[in-house]
């Protein structure tokens, strides 16, 4: 099924992917038909023709963004994937750059110019006025994935002892306001922020109504200083839609809206995963053969590694598989079940650090939870192998031993699940970036030695 995405105008735009339009706008980049072009993209909304964008290749992306640079707008530089947007700066003319900068949010330049280098960053900010310049460039010089970066300089303020009518006049006569934002913020004579009023309330009103007296309950600030991903936190734990920046003294230096937020969730997100699964954070699809190389070759040296340790284990029951090579056949089957049985309790382990559903209130009870899962799972599988073990080779022994190491690889898998992530992030490291290998390392070794010491033990 389709899916639709719903422009401000109300019309209705199809996503990219799926619809032949990727091929279309190759066939007409290849003609350098850019008429061909601009007709097929007009009704598509700008974030589609940023998707499309990154499944062109270099090539075809280089000779795109020549023919369409005339449409180019800020919604689509914002947009773009921040892996191939210096590349696509780079071939847009300095005029058409410009224009779609200034139409840009704080924030947005913001995170446009701060993976830039040298004279693309240069164009990007010469092409700003003045005091949107420098905004920016105080922005920049906060820390990386602070608030500071993270927000907007453009706030509508009003003092606190505006009515709504004066404050409903004062908004409809200025022309310098944001095209989006949620909130009024009210400061006191020194520039501190005391509440803020939705706009909803504000149109709802009555004129003479007093803005104190419509505030909202959930409002708090945000020191510049914090943490992006504590920012995000507390957007998504207490509903927020949009909070004020502070600097140390208290007065206020910008906004944070929900949108921004969420992008950093779905960044660290991203990231989890890519780096549970041994890949480069920087990751695209739209990346070459050799950028992929590049990045996947430090984990896969890695795991050449520890990989190693499990064939030192294996070497040093090699009479007892010499003597009994059905072994060999069998050993994957405990190894690599404890290895998704790790993977899954690591998957849930490092999504509740991420959340701060786990912390270090529960981590006792998610430990001791994880145990008695892999107990149970150890326990049913255990039943499966005993009874394979017995039909199948009609050694009960065999089945036995089967049963016995499934059971302890279980338990081993489910609680490295959990207690290597906790362990890693009470060191300060991410727990996303290495306990995977850890986990696979551990079950693969230990289901290896169990495995094959009980078969020496008892069969031999």
């Amino acid at each position: 099924m389709s899916e639709i995405r719903t422009d401000p105008e109300g019309t209705q735009d199809e996503l990219v992917p799926g619809h032949g339009l990727v091929a279309e706008i190759a066939e007409a980049v290849d003609a350098d038909d850019a008429q061909r072009v601009n007709a097929l993209l007009e009704p598509v909304h700008g974030a589609d023709i940023a998707d499309l964008i990154e499944q062109l290749t270099p090539q075809r992306r280089a000779r795109f963004v020549r023919l369409y640079s005339g449409e180019f707008d800020a919604e689509i530089l914002a947009e773009i994937d921040e892996s191939i947007r210096e590349q696509v700066i780079e071939q847009l003319p300095a005029e058409v750059l410009a224009e779609a900068v200034r139409d840009m949010d704080s924030d947005d330049v913001v995170d446009l110019v701060e993976d830039l280098e040298g004279p693309e960053r240069e164009v990007v900010l010469a092409a700003l006025d003045e005091s949107d310049r420098i905004a920016v460039e105080q922005s920049l010089n906060y820390p990386e994935h602070s608030a500071g970066r993270l927000m907007q300089s453009e706030v509508v303020t009003a003092p606190e002892h505006w009515t709504v009518g004066e404050t409903i006049d004062f908004l409809r006569a200025e022309d310098w306001l944001p095209d989006q934002f949620y909130h009024v913020v009210l400061v006191d004579p020194k520039r501190h922020p005391v509440g803020h009023v939705t706009l909803g309330r504000l149109l709802s009103s009555q004129r003479e109504t007093k803005l104190a007296d419509i505030t909202e309950d959930s409002f708090r600030t945000i020191g510049v200083l914090e943490d992006e991903g504590d920012v995000a936190y507390v957007f998504n734990q207490y509903h927020i839609i949009s909070t004020p920046v502070v600097d140390a003294d208290g007065r206020l230096v910008g906004v944070i809206t929900i949108d921004d937020a969420m992008n950093v969730l779905d960044e660290e997100h991203e990231e989890d995963v890519l780096r549970l699964a041994g890949v480069g954070e920087d990751s695209h699809v739209s990346d070459t053969a050799m950028q992929t190389a590049r990045q996947r070759l430090p984990w896969l040296v890695a795991n050449l590694f520890t990989a190693s340790l499990s064939a030192m284990v294996i070497s040093l029951f090699e009479n007892t598989i010499a003597a009994l090579v059905t072994l060999a056949a069998l050993m994957p089957i405990v190894a690599s079940t404890g290895g998704i049985a790790g993977t899954q309790s690591l998957a849930v382990a490092v999504r509740g650090l991420a959340t701060r559903d786990l912390n270090k209130g529960n981590a006792r009870r998610v430990v001791v939870r994880e145990l008695f899962a892999g107990l149970l799972n150890g326990l049913g599988l255990a039943a499966l192998l005993f009874a394979g073990g017995f039909v199948l080779f009609g050694d009960p022994l065999l089945g036995m031993v089967l049963a016995g190491a499934m059971m302890m690889n279980q338990i081993v898998a489910a609680l490295a699940g959990v207690l290597i992530p906790l362990l890693l992030r009470r060191l300060g490291l991410d727990p996303a970036l290495a306990s995977g290998t850890f986990v696979t390392t551990l079950t693969d070794v230990m289901g290896f030695f169990v495995f094959l010491g009980l078969a020496t033990w008892v069969l031999l």
